[in-house]
């Protein structure tokens, strides 16, 4: 081989070896307290190296924050649930759109694995239907945007004050979530979603349907969600049917830190 080639060679080599090394994971992680709680878990970088691949779509900032506390894309755990957040839409009961830039549904890690276990059972008992999750991880700043939307209203009542501490959501422990064909079209449970009203009690169904302000098929609807989520561990907010927590408040507020 002349001595121009092999330079040649060398060089080509070389060019092929940087091209192909591996990135380094980037990201940090939100220091947890000592303790461990029923529902802890340690985070760790590896969801924000996924989520950084070349392989996958660009996160947004908010999604990326998100993902360096050490939360989880519903849809990297289980892919066949479904996803359409309603605060990055203007048709939620704010009339405006909270989720600038978030398209994307977050939760604690444990929460998203109780969400997949939670798709599993449905998919075992209803191959044809999915879980739609329409909120899941809110930050703390957007929690105050509808606490101040609500405080002078009689709505006060369904929206957690930011001052005693938000809700579950604010610390991607709870869900909201419904049911949907696999077209993704929603099945019928009476209300919308965020529909701040008494229809939207689940304590009070067998009544609601007797006064015809939900369908029998509505009722049996919500049922179904029902079972579904508590059968993974969730549990059912008495005035939203479409509200889930992992975990009590004072197990959150104690243990875990809220999104900012």
């Amino acid at each position: 081989m002349k001595r121009g080639s092999f330079l040649l060679s060398a060089v080509v080599f070389c060019f092929m070896g940087c091209a192909h090394a591996p990135k380094k994971a980037e990201g940090t992680l939100v220091p947890q307290v000592s303790k461990e709680p029923p529902v802890r878990s340690s985070f760790t970088t590896a969801r924000l190296s996924k989520a950084s691949s070349s392989s996958q779509p660009v996160l947004s900032k908010t999604a990326q924050s998100l993902a360096r506390q050490g939360y989880v894309n519903v849809k990297d755990e289980d892919s066949t649930i479904c996803v359409s957040l309603m605060y990055s839409r203007p048709d939620n009961f704010c009339g405006v759109v909270l989720y600038g830039d978030l398209r994307e549904a977050y939760l604690h890690p444990k929460a998203a694995r109780a969400l997949k276990r939670a798709q599993a059972y449905l998919k075992s008992i209803r191959p044809d239907l999915s879980l739609i999750v329409f909120d899941a991880a809110r930050p703390m700043h957007i929690q105050q945007e509808m606490w101040d939307r609500v405080k002078n209203t009689p709505e006060f009542f369904y929206v957690s004050n930011p001052a005693h501490g938000g809700g579950l959501h604010n610390y991607g422990l709870a869900v909201d979530v419904s049911l949907c064909n696999l077209k993704g079209d929603t099945l019928d449970m009476g209300t919308k979603i965020d529909f701040m009203g008494p229809a939207a009690h689940i304590d009070r169904e067998n009544s609601l349907v007797r006064h015809h302000r939900i369908s029998r098929q509505a009722e049996a609807d919500r049922l179904l969600l029902r079972r579904v989520m508590r059968h993974a561990g969730w549990r059912a907010l008495p005035t939203e049917w479409w509200h889930f927590n992992f975990c009590s408040r004072s197990v959150a507020r104690k243990y875990y830190k809220v999104i900012p």
